[in-house]
């Protein structure tokens, strides 16, 4: 244990991201994190509407349960913009909606492999988190609540390289030098015989946008050559491999959810956007994100506040 994992609470460190011997750092594993990151925020966003602690709990104009949920979905979804804005300096279109920085030709170049149109994806996918971000606060302030605010975080180094804007380097929410990420998103929908959740719940107007991106991003992940490459600053080799194989669940061309059990299991099959649980989905989704190195070198206070907003929108209840 380090000096900075030895002043957090026990509850923290158990976010505290751990070393890892083999990180990887290519780009088409951090695509998949915007995806993952989703399936968590969407399952937090069906609850927000009903949600809340004690029926006469009001911060000032909202459920303090409401106030939670919105809160926790905010932070998640500032977390997203700082890490998409990185790629959108590197590899997407720099306008008055996603200004920034400079591109890198090699860069865009290697994206163009998957689809010609990434730095539109890349652009478009951006410049939606911010939005997101920004209408939730601005929903919460105008309900007399208390915003996410992850400004005094802003202290990470991220990416250096050519291209990026100079003027935010040192100034990161999110580490993408270091990641190590789990990839099993990519047969999160193509399994037939499985729900994680027979329980669903509905989506409101954010979700079907972050299914959009999941969808984008897989068929752009599916369209990439089997390679391996080695990591010119750090050394580290880095494979992917072929998915155009015999099994179902890693076919490349496959970005419709297949059918599986809903409701119940004695009803026929159903092709749906599946559900995920909700109960300790907010501590779920920092943890998730926090293991696959994407926090490498925040503060414990980063983590405190972190937590502190996920427990209190786990903590929030349905009303009947």
């Amino acid at each position: 244990m380090n000096e900075v994992e030895s002043q957090m609470s026990p509850e923290v460190a158990k976010l505290s991201p751990a070393r890892r011997s083999v990180p990887r750092r290519t780009f088409l594993c951090r695509m998949g994190l915007g995806a993952i990151a989703l399936a968590p925020g969407a399952a937090l966003f069906s609850s927000a509407s009903n949600a809340f602690g004690e029926e006469d709990a009001i911060e000032s104009g909202i459920r303090v349960g409401d106030a939670a949920l919105l809160r926790f979905a905010a932070a998640l979804e500032i977390l997203e913009a700082d890490f998409w804005i990185q790629y959108n300096e590197l590899g997407g279109i720099q306008d008055s909606e996603v200004p920034g920085g400079t591109g890198i030709e090699a860069y865009t170049e290697a994206i163009n492999v998957l689809d010609e149109d990434m730095n539109v994806y890349i652009h478009d996918n951006t410049d939606d988190e911010i939005t997101h971000h920004q209408f939730l606060n601005a929903y919460l302030v105008s309900k007399g609540a208390a915003p996410a605010n992850l400004n005094p975080f802003r202290t990470l180094m991220g990416s250096t390289a050519t291209g990026v804007n100079r003027n935010k380097i040192g100034r990161r929410l999110t580490n993408l030098t270091q990641l190590t990420l789990d990839t099993s998103w990519w047969t999160r929908y193509r399994d037939g015989a499985h729900n994680p959740d027979l329980d669903p719940n509905l989506l409101i107007s954010i979700g079907p946008t972050e299914t959009m991106h999941f969808q984008t991003w897989q068929d752009k992940a599916g369209n990439a050559p089997p390679l391996t490459a080695v990591d010119p600053v750090t050394g580290v080799s880095v494979t992917f491999p072929h998915l155009d194989v015999s099994n179902e669940l890693f076919t490349n061309n496959l970005i419709m959810p297949e059918p599986c059990p809903f409701l119940s299991r004695n009803l026929p099959r159903c092709s749906i956007i599946r559900p995920t649980k909700t109960q300790g989905v907010a501590m779920g989704a920092l943890k998730f994100l926090t293991d696959m190195g994407l926090f490498i070198g925040q503060s414990p206070a980063f983590f405190s506040y972190m937590t502190q907003l996920a427990q209190a929108a786990d903590a929030a209840q349905r009303g009947i």
